[in-house]
This record gives C-alpha cells, structure tokens and sequence, in this order.
C-alpha cells in the first residue's frame, strides 16, 4: 500500500465488455444480407434487439417460400449450421398465406422503422443512395407530415 491507502500493486481497470448496443450493432452487420433477403422478399419485421445475449430477429412472411429465402441467407451467415448459435430468429408465415411471393396486391415493398433510422439511411438500403429518400417520402404522405420525423415501428411503404 502507498501513503493514500492505494494498493500499488492493483492493475487500471480494463475497458468493460462491448453493449448490448454494440453487439446488436455488430450482429446487425453480420446478418445484414438475411435481413436485406427479408426485406426483398417482404417479409414484415417485427423485431431486431438485443436479448439474452443474441440478437433476435422477429418477423413475418407472406409466404412459406419467402420464410425459406430468408432461412437460406442466414444459412449462408452460418454455414455448417442449422441454426445459428448467436442468434433467435423466429419468423412465421402470415395466416392466410403460403401461395408464392409476389403474389401480394400492394405494390413495391413495406419496411418498419427501427430506432436510428432516417429516411436517407433507408434509402441507402434500398436505393443505394441516400439522395432518394423523397421516393420513400412522397410514397408514405399519408403518414409522413415531414421527411425528418420518422418514428421506431411506423411500417413504410418503399416504393419500386
């Protein structure tokens, strides 16, 4: 012990393990192209978070062969594995569907706002450019007074 009752032969703490809002990032960026089949193949997701150590992954397909299409590309995540041991993913058909998918009468592509988004980020996603957020915009003026104001779980229409 020193003069001030510190020990001298104690070690600094260490930086602490990542946040769970580092690791949802991480494992976000790691299933990014499950999640981009998902949303190709509208399939509604209902949850992305951070729960019991993995992320979760909840969602909705329209049809048997969209759930399948997502299944593939997580698959593809994890090869040699039935299922991915850092995740839960649960996705159920919609009831009522099941026939191909596509077969939808609404046009273009739904996705749900998650915490963080902007409409330039989601345009990035879809369009490649954030400079085309106003297609996103103009499609959801129903719901959209202004294209800065976006709220975590509004479902958007993306349009072709």
């Amino acid at each position: 012990m020193d003069l001030f009752g510190k020990d001298k032969n104690k070690t600094a703490p260490t930086a602490g393990a990542p946040t769970d809002e580092q690791n949802l990032s991480a494992k976000k960026q790691k299933y990014a192209a499950a999640l981009e089949a998902a949303s190709k193949n509208q399939v509604r997701i209902e949850n992305v978070h951070w729960e019991n150590g993995k992320i979760l992954i909840r969602g909705q397909a329209p049809s048997e062969e969209a759930k399948n299409k997502v299944w593939d590309a997580i698959k593809a995540v994890n090869p040699g594995q039935s299922s991915p041991q850092d995740a839960t993913i649960e996705i159920s058909v919609a009831k009522g569907q099941g026939g191909p998918a596509g077969a939808s009468s609404a046009p273009g592509r739904t996705y749900t706002v998650q915490a963080g988004d902007t409409l330039s980020k989601i345009s990035k996603q879809f369009y490649g450019n954030t400079n085309d957020y106003m297609k996103i915009f103009n499609a959801n003026k129903d719901k959209l007074k202004d294209p800065d104001k976006i709220q975590p779980g509004q479902q958007l229409n993306i349009p072709a």
